[in-house]
């Protein structure tokens, strides 16, 4: 007893990115595709690689900023020494006060932030003394104790960044540039498009124009008269 040969399954359809990708190698021939269709496809692959090459490029950016910053960091931390800096005035609180609640930190000056300008004494490396203005915790008090970063003669420095703050910096670079080299790409490609409508729109025009009377029998009209 034969059996009647089951019919083959239709294979998945092409996908249209890969068929997008041989139209515009010219790899595929189609005889209703036209010159401007290839170019529109060929626009779309070249930001497709444009937006692979904005990628890596703003990473690679994005690495090579973090990679310098933290030897810089590194060599400042080499560089600069930190010491206990004396707080001898609070700017906005008089000597009786400095040992108040700190709720009422927010009319000092500095606004709204936690670290205030103070000014503190501290020793430099090479043993002579130093006075100037500081960043303190608001909560700093007359003849407390800050930690201040100097430098080799004793001035005060603002203290090496950490890796987490440099990543985060050369993460927000490395975001900016891709950012805009993608707002690039963008335009350049909507110009290319619009380009492209256009001479789609003018070669469908000049070919209405000369197929349209062989289509209405008008051109045979012509002839007969």
């Amino acid at each position: 007893m034969s059996s009647t040969p089951r019919p083959a399954r239709p294979g998945p359809p092409p996908r249209r990115t890969g068929r997008r990708l041989r139209r515009a190698l010219g790899a595929r021939h189609e005889p209703l595709v036209r010159p401007v269709d290839r170019s529109r496809a060929r626009a779309w692959l070249s930001a497709v690689l444009g937006t692979v090459l904005a990628l890596a490029l703003s990473a690679g950016a994005a690495l090579l900023l973090y990679r310098a910053t933290v030897h810089q960091a590194a060599v400042d931390r080499g560089r600069l020494r930190q010491v206990d800096a004396v707080v001898r005035a609070v700017p906005g609180r008089d000597a009786t006060a400095a040992g108040t609640a700190t709720a009422s930190g927010s009319r000092f000056a500095g606004g709204y932030s936690n670290r205030i300008d103070v000014d503190a004494a501290w020793t430099g490396p090479d043993g002579t003394e130093r006075r100037g203005t500081v960043q303190a915790p608001r909560s700093a008090a007359v003849g407390g104790r800050v930690p201040v970063w100097v430098d080799p003669s004793g001035a005060a420095s603002a203290p090496p960044a950490d890796r987490v703050a440099l990543a985060v910096s050369a993460a927000c670079t490395g975001a900016g540039a891709l950012l805009a080299l993608l707002a690039v790409l963008a335009l350049a490609l909507r110009l290319r498009l619009r380009a492209l409508d256009r001479r789609a729109e003018s070669a469908w025009t000049a070919d209405w124009a000369r197929l349209e009377p062989l289509w209405s029998g008008r051109a045979g009209q012509r002839h007969e008269d």
